[in-house]
This record gives C-alpha cells, sequence and structure tokens, in this order.
C-alpha cells in the first residue's frame, strides 16, 4: 500500500477535492482542519481528520509525526485577516512568527513548511494529483477565440505576469488592448466584476489568471470554479484565459458546462 498523504486542510473546496482525488488513487489520507476555517465536509472526504486552532503549528506537525507521515500536502488558504488576530499561537509558532522580518501569506506558509521539513514532513506540490483538472494548453469550451481576442490574451498574459511577479494579484481584465482592471485585495471575482463594467455595456472583456513567476505551489494553486464562472457571466466577459498548467478547475466538468451554458470562451494558454 502506498504511503499515507497528509492533508494541511484551510478554507474553500480546494482541500475536499484533494482529498477525493487522493482516495479515487488509493491513498489514504489523514487532514488537519482549522477551526472556524476548513469545510466541516473534509470529516466525509478524508479518511481521518484532527481539528486544530490557527496558529497551534506543534499540535498540526504532531498530527503526521505520530502516524509516520513523511509527506503532506497544502490545500487550501487561511483568511487573510484570520492571520493576524483570534490567533492561538503556540510557543513553536512564536518562535517562526519572531524570526520573520516580512509576515505575510508566503512568508508564513514558507516558514510553516520548514518547521514541517524538520520533523521529517515534506510538503508536495498538490498538482500532480488531480490530472487533467489542471489543463493543459489547448481550447476547453466549444468554441475557439478569434483573432482579436487571440491578440487581447497575448497582451493580458504579458500585463498579468508583470502584475503577479509584483504580488499585487494574478487577475486582469483587459479589451482592445487596454487594461481594465488589476486584481488587488479584494480577490479575482470583484476584479473580474469591476473589469466589466469598465469594458462598457456590451462587455466583452478578457480576463487572464496566471500564476506568479517562480511560483511556489506547495502553498498556493490559482484556482477557477464555478463561481468564478458566474462572476464573469454577470460581467459579460468574452474569453477567460488561465495558463495552462498552472490552474486548478474546481470540478472541470462542472466548470466546463457552465462556461459553455454561458457562452464563455475558456482556454488554457501557455505562458512564454
Amino acid at each position: 500500500m502506498s504511503e499515507p498523504l497528509g492533508i494541511i486542510a484551510g478554507n474553500g473546496e480546494f482541500p475536499i477535492l484533494l482529498a477525493r482525488a487522493a482516495r479515487q488513487q488509493g491513498l489514504h489520507t489523514i487532514a488537519v482542519a482549522f477551526e472556524g476555517e476548513t469545510n466541516a465536509d473534509i470529516t466525509q472526504a478524508a479518511d481521518e481528520v484532527e481539528w486544530v486552532r490557527i496558529g497551534q503549528l506543534d499540535k498540526l506537525i504532531n498530527v503526521f509525526t505520530k502516524r509516520h507521515i513523511t509527506r503532506a500536502v497544502m490545500a487550501g488558504g487561511i483568511t487573510p485577516a484570520n492571520l493576524y488576530k483570534n490567533l492561538s499561537l503556540d510557543f513553536r509558532m512564536i518562535a517562526v512568527a519572531a524570526r520573520l522580518k516580512v509576515r505575510n501569506a508566503e512568508t508564513i506558509f514558507g516558514a510553516i513548511a520548514d518547521e514541517c521539513a524538520k520533523d521529517g514532513v515534506a510538503l508536495l506540490d498538490p498538482r500532480p494529483f488531480f490530472g487533467d483538472q489542471v489543463p493543459q494548453p489547448g481550447n476547453l469550451t466549444r468554441r475557439a477565440p478569434d483573432r482579436d481576442q487571440q491578440d487581447d490574451i497575448t497582451f493580458g498574459l504579458k500585463i498579468a505576469k508583470a502584475v503577479a511577479a509584483l504580488n499585487i494579484g494574478q487577475t486582469v481584465v483587459v479589451k482592445k488592448g487596454t487594461v481594465l482592471a488589476v486584481e488587488g485585495f479584494e480577490g479575482s471575482d470583484e476584479c473580474i466584476r469591476r473589469g466589466g463594467l469598465l469594458a462598457g455595456e456590451k462587455g466583452g472583456g478578457i480576463v487572464v489568471k496566471v500564476a506568479k513567476p517562480n511560483h511556489d505551489f506547495r502553498f498556493d494553486i490559482p484556482c477557477v470554479g464555478v463561481r468564478t464562472i458566474e462572476s464573469c457571466a454577470a460581467a459579460k466577459i468574452s474569453v477567460l484565459a488561465l495558463e495552462a498548467g498552472s490552474t486548478l478547475l474546481l470540478d472541470r466538468d462542472k466548470v466546463i458546462a457552465a462556461a459553455d451554458q454561458h457562452n464563455l470562451l475558456l482556454v488554457a494558454v501557455e505562458a512564454t
């Protein structure tokens, strides 16, 4: 039997999808879930679940080490505001925080990964567990972008990669060579809706979503779900372009069906 897989289960659908995908591959899964963050459905998706408070780093790692688990995946995020308030920091997490000169999600998760590694638990890139739910280059919906739309996709990729490199956001909305919206702290759905308003009554904006240069997928993977498609439909977006090999479709079949239903072109593109 394959070695069990640990899951550090944050919020959203991602941890549940990961647990199900791992189970389909015959893996026994043990999830650490966070009180007030993790979806309770994780208890059905994973084989074992233990609940901890945000900040209980030693308890989190001990869930894995006492079961001799040497590999784990971090799936789902933590609400940013919860990283700075209502924490129950244990001594190990306090020591980690004290060493950080910059405190943001990336540095905090990186430090947690280092602490896990000290106790023999390696954090893995989750993409190999998802197969074609992380699409390769190609059209995913029935229709393909036309030449003008393809030009905007190429332009949007360039802008999105530059913005992502600055840790501002990973989604942009463009139209006819003009940047309409750039994702900030509000998240991709609000960025899409804001860009849609600026595209005018007829819509026609192009959304491009990418990973950061040198993106560390152990801690974060760009995701697109049905809610993203609904945001695009509300904003009268014409094309949603995803960086191939870097974006997880949260239930591929439902996402593609929703895109076709709303006449939204969905395409995975390779960033150069």
